[in-house]
């Protein structure tokens, strides 16, 4: 079975005290529901990753982030043995420029999280695996396979960067 194409983009700012801070939020529909997630989702027909994060960016959080704005943050496989049809192949970016401010929507409540102390408690249970590279500017190419329960990782890859 193939992988559902997917993208996140994790908007990154300076906090008040100096940190990094990024815009995550509560997902409040569909798959995840009641978790902690990056802004993001499916891939559309005819749609470029770059494309479908910024659409994505838009619908949940109303903020316009341009295609040339995005930096390329790798890439997360999940692979579900127990289903399958969740299997998702995630494209990661991140950005430090856009328009408007995160407001709610019907899918997502944002929120701003100090990027060293992030809410892993809250999240997937493999964030804790890759998240933190990814925001501290890491450029990844990571398999995570979870366990039967669909919630717990069983195993993490980190591939090689291909040039």
């Amino acid at each position: 079975m193939t992988s559902t194409p997917v993208t996140l983009c994790f908007l990154l700012r300076d906090g008040a005290t100096g940190s990094t801070e990024v815009l995550l939020g509560l997902k409040r529909t569909g798959f995840g529901t009641g978790k902690i997630v990056g802004i993001g989702g499916h891939v559309e027909v005819g749609e470029s990753e770059a494309e479908a994060v910024c659409r994505e960016v838009w619908e949940e959080a109303g903020v316009v982030v341009l295609e040339e704005d995005l930096a390329n943050a790798g890439v997360v496989e999940f692979i579900f043995p127990a289903r399958p049809e969740w299997n998702m192949y995630c494209r990661l970016f991140t950005t430090r420029r856009w328009e408007g401010e995160p407001a709610e929507s019907q899918e997502i409540f944002p929120e701003w999280f100090d990027a060293a102390s992030l809410p892993l408690h809250l999240m997937w249970a493999d964030a804790e695996h890759w998240l933190p590279a990814a925001l501290a500017g890491g450029t990844l190419d990571v398999v995570v396979v979870l366990n039967e329960d669909n919630e717990t990782v069983a195993s993490v890859k980190n591939l090689p960067q291909s040039m």
